[in-house]
């Protein structure tokens, strides 16, 4: 049952750049909504835990909750402008390899999570397997001039600088609330107004009360339900195997955005992504195997 909780950020988090995609909007637009929707679906849960989170009700729960908030709008507002610069079917792999290492280092670090030689040994080829996964995705066929020659307007220069921006937004994310031991039921109201302040940043003065901002409500509420069980896998199985878990969303991500977006693939880039998608799957399931 544990590990089954730990899977369902993955499906809500592989959908969001497929939804928010579809819904358009500039990376600030999607950014905005999505914190609209985080906030709602923030609200309705705090309602519906009302006595428990009065119970608990802190300046520390508070001021955790609004940091976390602020470094996740700048993960998920630099990771929009990844997938505008590069596309999604490349920014979600490299993306949640970065996640994955910086995240589980921290687990292991900083919490020691991973106490005994067999979890060291079993964890560190799993973070390999998956990080090698991840990479597999996004490689691309040079030799193929038709499908490069529609890549032209991609920009790795910015690409890359918005992929760095994100990593260590979201890691800082995961992190503040791991380290201070915040109750994760009560600290999703003070998280979501911390994103909605950090997206509302982002967006000032650049068109964000448009159609698309309102449309991307709904990614927010996806978001939150995945962020939500994502914490609460944290407390069951830890923080490297939860995150790495919630990352295997990948796999709806990649094979979402060509199938549904049509992002172009070579059939060997098909190889690269099918063997990528199936490592990131056992990387997961080792993982699992150290709880």
């Amino acid at each position: 049952m544990n590990m089954f909780i730990a899977l369902i950020p993955a499906l809500a988090w592989g959908s969001i750049g497929l939804i928010s995609g579809k819904l358009g909007g500039t990376a600030n637009q999607q950014t905005l909504g999505m914190t609209w929707g985080a906030l709602l679906f923030a609200i309705v849960m705090t309602l519906s835990n009302w006595n428990h989170f009065i119970s608990i009700s802190s300046w520390k729960l508070w001021l955790v909750g609004l940091i976390s908030g602020l470094f996740w709008s700048l993960g998920q507002n630099q990771q929009f402008h990844a997938m505008k610069s590069v596309g999604i079917s490349k920014t979600v792999p490299i993306s949640t390899g970065a996640q994955l290492v910086t995240n589980a280092l921290a687990g292991v670090i900083l919490f020691h999570e991973w106490k005994t030689t067999r979890q060291l040994s079993i964890g560190s080829v799993a973070i390999i397997i998956l990080v090698i996964g991840a990479t597999l995705t996004a490689l691309r066929d040079k030799k193929n001039k038709e499908v490069n020659s529609e890549r032209i307007h991609e920009d790795w220069r910015a690409g890359s600088r918005a992929l760095i921006l994100s990593t260590l937004g979201y890691l800082g994310y995961t992190v503040v609330v791991t380290a201070t031991g915040v109750d994760t039921k009560a600290m999703v109201l003070p998280q979501a107004l911390g994103m909605v302040i950090g997206a509302s940043m982002f967006a000032l003065g650049k068109k964000a009360f448009e159609k698309e901002t309102y449309k991307n409500i709904i990614t927010g509420l996806v978001w939150g339900t995945g962020n939500f069980f994502m914490f609460e896998a944290t407390t069951l199985v830890g923080l490297a195997v939860s995150f790495s878990f919630s990352q295997m969303g990948i796999v709806i991500s990649t094979f979402g955005s060509i199938l549904f977006l049509g992002e172009k693939k070579t059939k060997k880039e098909w190889v690269y992504v099918i063997l990528g998608s199936l490592m990131v799957i056992v990387g997961g399931f080792l993982l699992g195997l150290l709880k």
